[in-house]
């Protein structure tokens, strides 16, 4: 299989919110835009990945999206958040695997893992052997 393009799809309960949350809060920049009027689908950039969020889902059903984004500080990118009164799910700690970790929320219950690579984690070099 030869993989060209990918995207993760997110069906919220609310869309004009989440939609909201992603491009107003995150500041997420947006690739495309597309649908009726009253009911757009936006695809916004995400890294090296893209983020559609476009549908909705009923209400009451649980989203199993947990989405990881790798950000230069994840304390200052918390404490930003919470200005924008963003709830905090769960602090920045490290955890046994060396990454720190924050995790929030979207305003349609989806986590979001906040991490943050230290400059001296493996995952910053190439460790295979030559």
């Amino acid at each position: 299989m030869e993989i060209l393009s990918s995207r993760v799809l997110l069906r919220p309960v609310n869309l004009p919110e989440t939609q909201a949350f992603y491009r107003d809060v995150l500041g997420l920049a947006v690739s495309r835009e597309f649908g009726p009027a009253g009911h757009r689908g936006l695809v916004f950039f995400l890294g090296n990945g893209l983020l559609e969020v476009a549908g909705t889902r009923e209400v009451g059903s649980d989203s199993s999206l947990v989405l990881w984004l790798q950000v230069r500080d994840v304390q200052a990118e918390l404490e930003r958040l919470a200005g924008l009164g963003v709830g905090i799910a769960r602090e920045a700690q490290t955890e046994p695997w060396g990454l720190i970790e924050g995790w929030i929320q979207d305003p349609d219950g989806t986590r979001i893992v906040l991490v943050q690579v230290p400059e001296d984690h493996p995952i910053r070099r190439d460790v295979r052997e030559l």
